[in-house]
This record gives structure tokens, sequence and C-alpha cells, in this order.
């Protein structure tokens, strides 16, 4: 659906629009139930009628960005007795119309690692409506990211090279609440500082961490040691990826993490 994509499109560049759809037709008129058209502060695309119908639901929704105001339905007669503010349509008909604020705001996902599994992740992760921070100690590894991920993607990507001093723990305190956390990273130090800094936000999302079951028996260890609890433990999904897919390959943990992540960002989003 073209709306779908201009929407994604708009979120991608953080620009407010209004959704307008055409909900009831009773007699004739220019569109049928179901036409949509968007509405943003300088442009439009898609039509829901034309003429006076469409440029009072032109006003009305720019008037709803102005004043961020909530959704409202319109209902406008297409007849010869009913003239409008921008002139006259004698369908014989009537539309309602209803009115919705978008405030597009891409659901945000921090990637620490941009190792095999870690650049494997971003490629699909590349196909959906996401902000996608990747993030790496390696500087190599974020040159590779970005010529991988240089061709036109859906998710919108940020680069971030942290090394010391600047650890990459340091862009935890930078995502917004709800941001989603997988780490990757090629060095355990690494991972349970990331895992530290994370349970130390209550209002992050989904925490996943790459490893063994042997792997997190130590970090548990140490990380009840540092003073968290299990409940703040519990907040960590590991090994991360879909139960009973033991496939070892990037490509399968990539597929399976990412199923595994839209889970959780549909349950966000009800």
């Amino acid at each position: 659906m073209w709306w779908l994509k201009q929407l994604s499109q708009l979120e991608r560049s953080q620009t407010p629009a209004v959704l307008i759809t055409v909900t009831a037709v009773r007699g004739h008129a220019p569109r049928g139930s179901g036409a949509k058209m968007l509405v943003s502060k300088s442009q439009t695309w898609g039509s829901v009628g034309g003429g006076n119908l469409e440029a009072v639901a032109v006003e009305q929704a720019q008037e709803m960005l102005e004043q961020q105001s909530a959704p409202k339905s319109l209902s406008i007669k297409l007849t010869p007795k009913q003239m409008g503010p921008y002139g006259m349509q004698c369908c014989g008909g009537e539309v309602t119309l209803f009115l919705e604020r978008m405030t597009p705001t891409l659901p945000q996902v921090a990637l620490f690692g941009v190792g095999h599994v870690g650049l494997a992740l971003a490629k699909v992760l590349a196909t959906l409506p996401l902000e996608v921070w990747l993030v790496d100690s390696r500087l190599e590894r974020i040159q590779a990211a970005q010529k991988e991920l240089a061709h036109e993607c859906l998710a919108e990507f940020h680069y971030f090279h942290q090394s010391f001093p600047h650890h990459p723990e340091e862009m935890l305190l930078e995502l917004r609440p709800n941001a989603h956390i997988l780490i990757f990273t090629h060095d355990h130090a690494e991972d349970i500082a990331l895992l530290e800094r994370a349970l130390s936000r209550p209002d992050l999302g989904f925490i996943g961490l790459i490893g063994s079951k042997v792997k997190w028996i130590h970090f548990r260890e140490q990380l009840l040691q540092n003073g968290l609890t299990e409940a703040d433990l519990a907040r960590v999904t590991t090994p991360i990826g879909l139960p009973h897919i033991s496939s070892k390959l990037p490509q399968v943990i990539a597929i399976s993490v990412a199923a595994q992540l839209l889970q959780h960002l549909e349950l966000q989003e009800g």
C-alpha cells in the first residue's frame, strides 16, 4: 500500500503528518470508502476526492498539525445547495472523513558489536522501519558495516565507533526510553559492562545477549556480586534468538533474533 511506504519515509525523516481516510460514503462521491491521503505541513500525497472536499480536509489536517489536536471525523455534503469555502461539488452524496495525526517515532534498536552475526542481523533489520544504532569499539567493523549497508534501506542507521576513552556502554545513556538492546560484541568484558549499564536503566525495552548458558552463569555471578538483583537479571534474554533453533550460522542467528525482536516490538505497540 502506497501510504504505508510513504508513512515509513515520513517516519525516517521524523516529519509529522495527518492520515485522512474516507470512512463512509452516502450517495455519489469522487472516492469510495477506504481512500486515503497524507498531509504534512508542506506536502500532500494521495487523494480523497479533490475539489472543495479535499481542500477542506487538507486545511483541517494542517490545523491539526499546528495545534497537535486529537483525531476527528468530518462530514462534507457534495450538493449544489452546499457551497463550500473552496467551491462547489455536485456529485450528490456525502462523505465522512477521519483525520488522525501521525507522530512518527521509529522504534529504536541499539546493536552493540558488528561482527559476523551483528552485521548479518543489521542486514535483516535494514528491511524494517526502525532506527538502528550500530556500535563497535573496532573502527574497521563500523567501516565494513557502512559499506555493506550503503544501498537503500528502510531502516535508518546510525554508526558509532566507541573505544577508549569513550566506551561503548556510554552510548546506552543516549538512547530513548523503550529502546531495545542487542549485545554481540567480541569482548566479554564489553558485554558485561554493557549489561550492567543497561540494567541500570529500568526504562529500556528488550535486552538480548548472545552467548552460551555457561557464559551466562559466569555473568550472573559477577553481576550479582556487583549489586544487581535477581529481578534485574530477569530482564536479560540469553541465549538470544528463538528457542529450538540450533544452527550457528550467522544468517540463521540473525533471522532468529530479528523474529524474537519483532515479537517484542508488537507487544510494545499493543
